[in-house]
């Protein structure tokens, strides 16, 4: 159940993005991060550093540690199709991420408490596995003793209908994963084929 609880604002600074969902320092400061951050001339970066980078802004973006992420690159490998696409798909189906897409939670790590403590079901039954990989038809809902607390339930804000592969039932409060997304629906800017390139090494 290790993830990253350093300094959010640091991290979107070394990327240029909001990866994390905390953008708004980033028009007041978008120097590296450190004390010569706003005089050091910035590199160009060579291909390996590159697709590290890639491969990082991916792992945070997501909430996975290294492992994690490497084994589901591997596991994108021995499924059928493009691999870097496949693991879109496969980081998208994470049921942290799906509570995050459904507008349960705010961000990912809250998502990713919500499903820890226990307050999220699959298909009726309680998961607090926050890297379970849902499949196609599953429902996501809230437990009832949740769905009651006020508290929690005021945070939601409903699906952003970009999101085609999912669907929301506010009366109900609970979503349903209608299939694997396409890579072009996604909108994080991640350029996967980078992250293959650099485990192919």
């Amino acid at each position: 159940m290790a993830r990253y609880t350093g300094p959010k604002t640091k991290i979107c600074r070394i990327f240029g993005e909001p990866i994390l969902g905390n953008g708004k320092y980033l028009s007041k400061n978008s120097n590296p991060p450190g004390m010569h951050g706003a005089n050091r001339k910035r590199k160009q970066l060579g291909e390996y550093a590159l697709q590290l980078r890639e491969k990082q802004k991916a792992k945070y973006t997501y909430g996975l540690m290294e492992r994690q992420f490497r084994n589901l690159f591997d596991e994108a490998t021995r499924r059928k199709g493009v691999a870097g696409e496949v693991l879109i798909k496969l980081l998208e189906a994470r049921l942290d991420n799906t509570v995050f897409r459904l507008g349960i939670a705010p961000s990912r790590p809250a998502a990713r408490q919500l499903v820890s403590h226990k307050h999220v079901t699959v298909n009726g039954i309680v998961v607090n596995t926050p890297s379970y990989q849902l499949k196609p038809g599953d429902v996501v809902s809230l437990k009832n003793k949740t769905a009651n607390n006020t508290a929690l339930t005021s945070v939601i804000r409903g699906k952003n209908p970009k999101f085609s592969w999912l669907d929301w039932n506010e009366k109900e409060m609970k979503g349903i994963f209608i299939a694997y997304p396409e890579r072009e629906s996604v909108p994080e800017n991640i350029k996967e084929q980078l992250i293959v390139e650099l485990y192919s090494k």
